[in-house]
């Protein structure tokens, strides 16, 4: 004759919670007092994965990613595709970062927009790098200024492979036109992380000159950005 099974006792206030859950609390808790600066890095991706991960240690994660990708930026803005090769890594983790990701460059991009480039340029390169210093591509935007180098527009033009982007200077002339600039300042980024111009780079951008100046439509720059850092075509020589 078969007993019957005990019924399971329902869990009572006394209890043990999770290890990970008072942690949780005391990070939000210095996180509310002492800001960003008062936190280590693998800590601010610790506070993202709560959301996503309601109940687990994700500390562990947090530090994994940081060393795979190199960094926290580096980590939010890395292509889903490579985020979810990483273990524990869920859709609601990468819907998060890019949440975060589109959240920071709205932010980036309002310092700069309708402002002079010049007197705003720290951010301007801010915001620059934050778009695509982590793009595992190519990537053409132009930013399009008014006689008084204000910024009106700010837009991609071309997206291309790891080593290449194709750009038509008479796309970009033409787009000039159709939003009255009077110049614009070229930016591209290399995946590889050195920021250094390619002969490529430089022909480019000579063909892009010509094709502007008979319209009264100069380059004010042409900025190549690489993982933490930049170089300047003008500061170059080279415009």
């Amino acid at each position: 004759m078969s007993h019957p099974k005990p019924e399971s006792k329902p869990e009572s206030k006394s209890d043990p919670k999770p290890h990970y859950a008072g942690h949780r609390q005391r990070l939000r808790d210095r996180f509310a007092k002492a800001g960003a600066e008062g936190i280590a890095d693998y800590e601010l991706m610790e506070l993202l994965l709560f959301r996503a991960i309601p109940r687990r240690d994700v500390k562990p994660l947090a530090k994994s990613l940081i060393d795979q990708f190199g960094s926290f930026g580096a980590a939010i803005a890395a292509d889903p595709a490579r985020l979810s090769e990483t273990e524990g890594v869920t859709e609601n983790v990468i819907s998060e970062f890019k949440i975060v990701q589109a959240a920071a460059l709205k932010l980036s991009q309002a310092k700069i927009m309708d402002r002079p480039a010049i007197s705003s340029w720290a951010a301007l390169i801010d915001y620059c790098n934050a778009a695509m210093a982590y793009n595992d591509t190519e990537q053409f935007r132009i930013l399009f200024l008014d006689r008084k180098n204000v910024l009106i527009a700010d837009e991609v033009q071309q997206k291309g492979t790891i080593d290449h982007t194709p750009v038509y200077p008479r796309e970009v002339v033409k787009r000039a036109l159709e939003l009255s600039a009077s110049s614009f300042i070229l930016v591209h980024n290399h995946p590889s992380g050195d920021p250094t111009p390619s002969q490529a780079d430089i022909d480019m951008t000579r063909q892009i000159i010509e094709s502007a100046k008979p319209l009264g439509i100069s380059v004010h720059d042409h900025l190549v950005i690489g993982k933490g850092s930049h170089v300047s075509f003008k500061t170059l020589g080279l415009i």
